[in-house]
């Protein structure tokens, strides 16, 4: 027998399921975990399997408890496990990341209703929830290329963080990324780092090369819509040339690219018109840089889009979507009658020429 699904109107069907939709965004993030794993050895190996063992099974855990269906299946929970673990610093403690997935797919999702009924992105919602809670563990960088086979990571600041401290933003710096590089490094050599990823940074946010792969394989399966991140981007990098910061620095370091792909185009939090996502993404993105500029954070992220989040629903009834429509009528030609006007008006001469005769 079928299922029936119950919910008001408007319907559609498509034969993409949740789990072919879910199994797409694992498959374009896969490559920027495996890179953050390559580049950061064993202990962000252990973040993702931590926040992603969490988040399945604190799901189950949750929607048993409350006799509900396991939804395990739709592969949901396996996505917001990867991308806060992808979020957070490669030396995260494992219990850690595995505490915010769980407030991620319990707090942030199921308390609202499970999948497709929250208001906020659960993964940074988690990754929230872990910055307010163990600032100083978020905010602890792990040198590339040092975890491997060491037995304690060598620790450094992320571009990010350097340029909050005054130096770097639009330029050159000796030793910039602290990965070892020769002093004297050319603009060209800092933005090729930025792109590749070979610096300080949350586990899979470094390459923006691996993102934007991960994108066009998004936008190609037709799984997210392109108006959000570009919106996002855009706007970033408008703002960062107001405000005197390099627009190509602003928007390849930090976390932007990956929220503006994998966060800000989320089916549940972000708006349903194509105008609504053009406002979230360049909301988000002024958000960001107001944060970066004048915040106590070097990054803003994560509540540039949680914000943009609760202004979803307000994008939503401000500029509606319409499902269908119904064809005018073409009007009438000047001086003819109506059709069933006509019929009527010849009936009654008929019936009159009958009673005369």
């Amino acid at each position: 027998m079928p299922d029936i699904f119950l919910g008001s109107s408007p319907h559609t069907g498509t034969s993409a399921s949740t789990s072919k939709i879910m199994g797409a965004v694992l498959a374009a993030l896969a490559p920027a975990a495996v890179f953050g794993v390559v580049i950061y050895g064993l202990p962000a190996l252990w973040v993702i399997l931590a926040a992603t063992a969490a988040s399945t099974g604190g799901e189950a855990l949750f929607r048993l408890v409350l006799g509900r269906e396991n939804r395990s299946g739709d592969l949901s929970a396996v996505v917001t496990g990867l991308l806060l673990a992808l979020s957070l610093p490669p030396g995260t403690p494992p219990w850690m990341a595995a505490l915010g997935a769980f407030f991620a797919v319990v707090v942030a999702k199921e308390f609202f209703g499970g999948i497709g009924a929250n208001v906020f992105n659960p993964a940074l919602s988690g990754r929230a929830f872990l910055l307010m809670s163990f600032p100083a563990a978020i905010t602890s960088w792990t040198v590339p290329g040092r975890a491997w086979g060491a037995a304690d990571a060598v620790s450094g600041a992320t571009p990010l963080a350097i340029a909050k401290m005054g130096s770097g933003t639009a330029g050159v710096a000796a030793n910039f990324f602290e990965t070892g590089l020769s002093s004297g490094e050319t603009y060209p050599d800092m933005i090729k780092t930025l792109f590749t990823g070979n610096h300080g940074g949350s586990i899979g946010e470094s390459s923006i090369l691996l993102i934007l792969a991960g994108c066009f394989y998004l936008l190609v399966t037709k799984v997210i819509d392109w108006r959000a991140p570009l919106a996002m981007m855009v706007s970033a990098a408008v703002l960062s040339f107001v405000l005197g910061i390099d627009p190509l620095f602003s928007v390849l370091s930090g976390g932007l690219c990956f929220g503006a792909v994998f966060m800000a185009t989320d089916y549940t939090t972000s708006p349903l018109t194509a105008k609504g996502k053009f406002i979230f993404g360049a909301g988000a993105g002024i958000v960001i840089l107001l944060i970066r500029k004048w915040g106590g954070y070097p990054e803003g992220v994560t509540y540039g889009i949680l914000i943009m989040n609760a202004i979803t629903p307000f994008l939503n009834r401000l500029i509606q979507k319409k499902y269908g429509f119904v064809k005018r009528r073409k009007p009438a030609a000047s001086g003819a009658q109506p059709s069933s006007m006509a019929g009527a008006s010849g009936t009654a001469r008929a019936a009159g020429k009958g009673a005369a005769k």
